[in-house]
């Protein structure tokens, strides 16, 4: 299906090495004609590291999509009775916000949007940015592999040899897992070698 005219949250969480290439895909979105909303966790929001300050993240994303992000739980939580997205993708999912999700937990914007979002029966993608997806987080991956209207980004390891239990997402194949997602349909492979 095609994302013109689409309503596509992205909710970005702490993982801040993947950045780049989610504000590069944000305006991939944007110019394939999606309407896109931006939400931000709390660690997304207070944290500054080598890779940028939250302030210049924020504004960023107001200037890719022309809205401003959504910051609060209180906020987030209209995204389940207004129905207002068609698709949401967390895009990086950490492994905090991974065991989160998997086990129903709901303390961030992100989060409530994620709850909020999939009690519509709309598609929810997760874009995985973990060091322990082999490790700690591997039943929390697998419980949300097999749960109803969640949907992957392709991903595999990315430094194997040094970092043996990290996970992350192929970024650039954003785009056909979400149209293959509001097609109910899960992209394949979903496991890749970097």
């Amino acid at each position: 299906m095609e994302l013109k005219g689409k309503k596509v949250g992205i909710a970005l969480t702490g993982s801040f090495c993947t950045f780049e290439k989610i504000f590069a895909e944000l305006k991939n979105l944007v110019d394939a004609g999606a309407d896109v909303y931006t939400i931000f966790s709390d660690a997304s929001q207070q944290i500054t590291s080598r890779f940028g300050n939250p302030e210049e993240f924020m504004k960023k994303a107001e200037d890719i999509t022309g809205r401003k992000p959504i910051l609060t739980i209180e906020d987030a939580e209209p995204i389940g009775p207004k129905s207002y997205l068609d698709i949401l993708v967390i895009f990086p999912c950490t492994g905090n916000t991974t065991a989160k999700l998997a086990n129903g937990i709901t303390d961030t914007p992100v989060l409530m949007a994620s709850k909020a979002h999939l009690r519509n029966n709309k598609p929810l993608v997760i874009s995985i940015s973990t060091n322990d997806g082999l490790g700690m987080n591997m039943k929390n991956i697998g419980l949300l592999l097999n749960a109803k209207n969640i949907y992957f980004v392709p991903f595999g390891q990315d430094n194997p040899e040094k970092k043996h239990n990290s996970l992350i997402a192929h970024t650039d194949k954003l785009i056909p897992t979400l149209e293959m997602a509001l097609d109910g349909r899960q992209i394949q492979p979903i496991i890749e070698g970097f």
